[in-house]
């Protein structure tokens, strides 16, 4: 049984084994889940959680919710141990790419990032400095995670979620994975199957055929745009941790980077 719905800027489309039975609620539930999870963190929702953090979280104390909480600290972790490299307070230089809506304070000179964000309580917190968080980067692979965490919470044996390329297999199937040749992007490669992991892929070979774009790849460090015609993917135990992992192999062109051995992670990078 195969479903398929628009979320999160992209299709989605959840997959379950037929010999499970029929489990309509419990795919509607995921999609509800990953509803929630773009309703909660989208950048471009000027009522979102993520946007009253990014306006507030500088001049008071928020209460967030969890699975917010949970996205934020796992963004901190991967943060430190990329030496930096993986920030996702880097909203306002794609803002001023041109690549988000202007939901940001002109009048603030200097943003700060995830390292200022503080916790008082598990979902309470508070910045140090303003913030123009963007959770583009690692909010989608919570999203499928959560998508698999609801059907196997519903009796789902078997299946996969897919939001646009962030991908998690779960149960006794196998699933063939395929990859696009970035120099040819209609093209794929098949690099063999996957079975209770999650793959994630990100690349600028689809957006370069459109003229004047711009690198969504931000160095936190530089703060400067890195264009790259290669594709970087990495597969993780969770979606999350794949997703996140990607821009930190974009940056540093090291699948032997210390970050993918913390997360029991594999980097794969197809160059043109």
């Amino acid at each position: 049984m195969i479903r398929c719905k628009p979320l999160l800027g992209t299709y989605v489309e959840i997959s379950i084994d037929d010999a499970c039975g029929n489990h309509i609620a419990a795919i509607e539930q995921a999609f509800n889940a990953i509803a929630t999870v773009q309703k909660l963190m989208g950048f471009h929702d000027p009522n979102s959680e993520l946007s009253m953090i990014n306006l507030h979280a500088h001049l008071n104390e928020l209460e967030i919710h969890p699975w917010t909480s949970e996205v934020l600290q796992i963004a901190r972790e991967v943060y430190n141990l990329s030496g930096g490299l993986f920030n996702c307070g880097i909203g306002h230089h794609l803002v001023a790419s041109g690549l988000l809506p202007t939901q940001i304070n002109r009048q603030v000179r200097q943003y700060g990032g995830i390292e200022d964000l503080q916790w008082i309580t598990t979902n309470k917190i508070f910045s140090t400095k303003p913030l123009c968080l963007d959770l583009g980067g690692i909010a989608k692979g919570f999203a499928v995670d959560i998508a698999v965490q609801c059907l196997r919470t519903r009796g789902v044996e078997s299946g996969s979620v897919n939001a646009g390329g962030d991908l998690r297999v779960f149960g006794n199937q196998a699933q063939t994975i395929y990859l696009r040749e970035p120099s040819k992007p209609n093209q794929v490669i098949n690099i063999g199957e996957l079975q209770n992991g999650a793959i994630a892929t990100s690349g600028l070979y689809l957006s370069a055929r459109e003229k004047n774009t711009v690198s969504h790849f931000i160095n936190p460090i530089s703060g400067q745009a890195v264009d790259t015609p290669h594709s970087y993917s990495v597969i993780a135990n969770e979606c999350i941790y794949a997703d996140a992992l990607t821009k930190v192999l974009a940056l540093t062109h090291q699948p032997d980077h210390a970050c993918f051995h913390h997360f029991s992670a594999q980097a794969i990078q197809l160059a043109i």
